[in-house]
């Protein structure tokens, strides 16, 4: 059985409200789960100490049976200080997508037949 440490969400409509829960990776999100790890309420400030609560132990407990972690619960325990900080490269993060090429594009285009029509209108003025 694969173990996920991972989040259920709780909550109503627009008031997300998460659960970090140890799971079987097959279970749906919000399915059943083995144990209650902690909570996660993201409508509370960064800085606040009741935005992230956990069983620090227990999820070494189950980090030591196997149980993997997905990337939001470990950033936590990155931000905790459990486990190491992990190298993460995301070279896409700062390439524009097709539209907004596109206007940048359009937008270069214009800029030049601007600068192109008052060099022409200077130069049949003298």
């Amino acid at each position: 059985m694969a173990i996920k440490i991972r989040l259920a969400r709780g909550g109503s409509k627009k008031r997300p409200f998460y659960r970090i829960v140890a799971a079987d990776s097959r279970m749906p999100r919000d399915g059943r789960f083995i144990e209650k790890l902690g909570t996660y309420n993201p409508l509370l400030p960064k800085d606040s100490e009741e935005r992230v609560k956990m069983d620090v132990e227990r999820i070494q407990y189950w980090m030591s049976q196997g149980a993997q972690t997905t990337d939001r619960v470990s950033r936590f325990l990155e931000a905790a200080g459990v486990v190491e900080k992990k190298e993460r490269s995301n070279p896409k993060k700062a390439v524009p997508g097709k539209a907004a090429t596109e206007r940048a594009e359009a937008k270069a285009a214009k800029a030049a037949e601007a600068a192109e029509a008052p060099a022409s209108e200077d130069a049949s003025a003298e």
